[in-house]
């Protein structure tokens, strides 16, 4: 951006000094007139960046601007056509940002009127152009898409086609705003360089519909890089619906809104395969698939069997799925590679019911969750998922 430099006009108030010794006028008949009086301090506004005349503007500026004794300062933001660029001012007042990207090349104008006591003015007007488009842009997705329903525990998911620096990222994170209607605590966290998720404090209120902005287009992203483009997702959370597995009982207990409705004998882990202990979230689903561990095992280990009603919970292969070879010992006994078995009827009644982002957590097993085998959101505290956004 180029260096910032202010451009100021104010309205300046006319006055006359006043106290011991100040001069009389001459009120045309020989006598003395009043001062005239006093209207106050003048009220100035000035843009400190961009500076006017200024060229390869981001194309997703910052416009900054300060005031003096000014009540209120609003700013207007145009094209080269003279039609209004849409906005939103910090709540410190101090800049504006636009709701989209602006045009590669275009040139705008920059307005703010600065108003003081008795109606006093000032004004600061700065014109610039956005940069051309550059060779190197970052592509940006989400993983989720406009009028999809998921669970609960869904944590939203942007990612990009490139690292993000360290530096570049609490800059990046300002231009992505979720809001949430109920109204919920949240945040962004960085899972890796290349992707950044959302969840809020507690799980999503069930119906909850949520609408987020990825205001990234021409944004700097690092090394030459920017934002290809903005992306915006409107979606909805279904209803609750929790799952929790329980290493001592050998049973899950679902949970729909708040209250039981069933509750399925499993076989977890066996003792050389545990499952793993920790809060997850479904990741998919297959009606039916194959596990083939043939090239993952050792010889004579391996193994390749034919799957129904699989749910994905980690990156790493375990699974919520229908497992009829086990259903003698379900309930009972610990069989499986590291999976959640259950029967064929239960297997089917839990397939047809569940959603991405349903939540299912397991408990006394002797291995614990990896933070990233999976969208492991959940696993971490409120107070540990926050150290996770830049902005923290």
């Amino acid at each position: 951006m180029a260096s910032a430099a202010a451009l100021t006009a104010a309205v300046l108030a006319t006055g006359a000094c006043t106290g011991g010794g100040s001069p009389a006028w001459n009120d045309g008949k020989g006598g003395a007139s009043a001062p005239a009086e006093d209207k106050g301090p003048q009220v100035t506004a000035a843009i400190t960046s961009p500076a006017s005349e200024s060229a390869d503007v981001p194309a997703v500026p910052t416009i900054e601007f300060t005031t003096s004794n000014a009540d209120d300062a609003e700013i207007a933001v145009t094209d080269a056509d003279g039609t209004a660029v849409e906005g939103t001012t910090a709540e410190d007042g101090k800049s504006w940002v636009p709701a989209k990207q602006l045009a590669w090349g275009g040139t705008y104008t920059a307005t703010v009127t600065a108003t003081g006591a008795e109606g006093r003015t000032g004004t600061a007007v700065s014109t610039f152009t956005v940069m051309r488009k550059p060779a190197n842009l970052v592509r940006v997705s989400s993983f989720l898409g406009d009028g999809q329903t998921v669970g609960v525990g869904m944590p939203m998911i942007v990612r990009f086609g490139r690292a993000v620096p360290e530096k570049y990222r609490a800059d990046v994170e300002r231009r992505m705003v979720l809001e949430s209607t109920p109204k919920q605590e949240g945040t962004w966290h960085w899972y890796s360089p290349t992707e950044i998720h959302y969840r809020p404090k507690a799980y999503w209120q069930p119906d909850t519909k949520i609408s987020y902005s990825v205001n990234l287009g021409g944004v700097p992203m690092g090394d030459g890089w920017y934002g290809r483009s903005d992306l915006t997702v409107d979606l909805k959370i279904g209803r609750s619906f929790v799952m929790t597995v329980d290493n001592a009982s050998k049973q899950m207990t679902v949970t729909q809104n708040g209250k039981v409705v069933k509750k399925i004998p499993v076989s977890l882990g066996k003792k050389s395969t545990p499952s793993s202990s920790g809060t997850m979230v479904v990741i998919e689903k297959k009606r039916k698939t194959v596990f083939d561990t043939m090239d993952e095992l050792p010889e004579g280990e391996g193994y390749r069997t034919d799957i129904e009603y699989a749910q994905r919970l980690t990156w790493g292969g375990e699974f919520i799925h229908a497992a009829p070879w086990s259903e003698g010992v379900q309930g009972r006994t610990n069989v499986s590679h590291g999976c959640v078995n259950v029967s064929m009827k239960e297997g089917a009644w839990l397939f047809a019911r569940t959603m991405l982002g349903d939540p299912v957590t397991v408990k006394g097993t002797p291995r614990k969750l990896q933070n990233g085998n999976g969208w492991t959101d959940w696993n971490m505290s409120w107070e540990q998922y926050q150290q996770g956004s830049a902005l923290s």
